[in-house]
């Protein structure tokens, strides 16, 4: 991978398949996100291994919350559980962890585990972690306008230079441009993460189940990275060099 690219390199992933990992086997959906955190602890390693510099990871949907109680209940012990665990170990990594998404819906429990481990990685410079978490990104840009629409006179209000630190605001985190956005679980959809980010962001799309995932994928899913071409617009090079050369 070239420097450049690890310099700024930001992967997203949605994480997905837990409960159909789980019915597969004949077992409750609670399984499964048991085993999804057990991936986390995986591809976190195998991130900093590879360079990323910053991951994303989409934990619970504000669409999520739809989702019968006893299994909300379930996701979000699971989540206290891994930012209480995991926290220490991230600090001696070098990760730096924020949750972006909305909060005021969330559990006081859950929010003290949340200050708890951002504080203790706060110092963190290897990697950067990012947990969606009551995350919705039409939401965030709606929040963001608002910022713009009160702030800023109209004739400046467009432009995205000015729209992005009111979208930061609006996460909680900065997010920053998206360069590979992965989903395991066979679906092919965006499902309301990172659209803003994500505007050039190379996609890519696994049958893997969540559970199922680790660095072997990861690390396959950056080969693949590196082999497409980013053009951000423009003609691809060697158009340009067929053009030149006939000139």
């Amino acid at each position: 991978m070239q420097s450049k690219q690890r310099e700024r390199l930001h992967v997203a992933i949605i994480m997905d398949g837990n409960g159909r990992w789980a019915l597969r086997r004949g077992l409750p959906r609670v399984a499964g996100h048991r085993a999804g955190v057990a991936t986390v602890r995986r591809v976190v390693e195998g991130a900093l291994d590879l360079g990323i510099v910053r991951l994303t990871l989409y934990a619970f949907s504000s669409d999520n919350w739809s989702r019968p109680g006893s299994e909300v209940q379930s996701i979000f012990w699971l989540l206290r559980a891994f930012l209480r665990l995991e926290a220490e170990r991230l600090q001696r990594r070098g990760v730096r962890l924020n949750v972006i998404g909305r909060r005021d819906r969330l559990a006081k429990a859950v929010l003290r585990e949340i200050d708890r481990a951002e504080s203790m990685t706060a110092a963190g410079s290897c990697l950067h972690l990012c947990v969606a978490i009551d995350y919705s990104s039409r939401d965030a840009i709606a929040r963001a306008a608002v910022g713009v629409n009160a702030s800023l006179p109209n004739e400046i209000s467009r432009s995205p230079d000015l729209f992005r630190p009111l979208l930061t605001q609006a996460l909680g985190a900065e997010g920053g441009e998206v360069d590979l956005l992965i989903r395991t679980g066979g679906e092919k959809r965006l499902s309301d993460f990172l659209l803003w980010e994500s505007a050039y962001a190379e996609l890519l799309f696994t049958d893997r189940m969540w559970p199922e995932f680790d660095e072997t994928d990861l690390a396959a899913a950056l080969e693949e990275f590196n082999r497409r071409e980013r053009r951000f617009g423009a003609v691809p090079t060697n158009t340009v060099e067929s053009v030149t050369s006939t000139v």
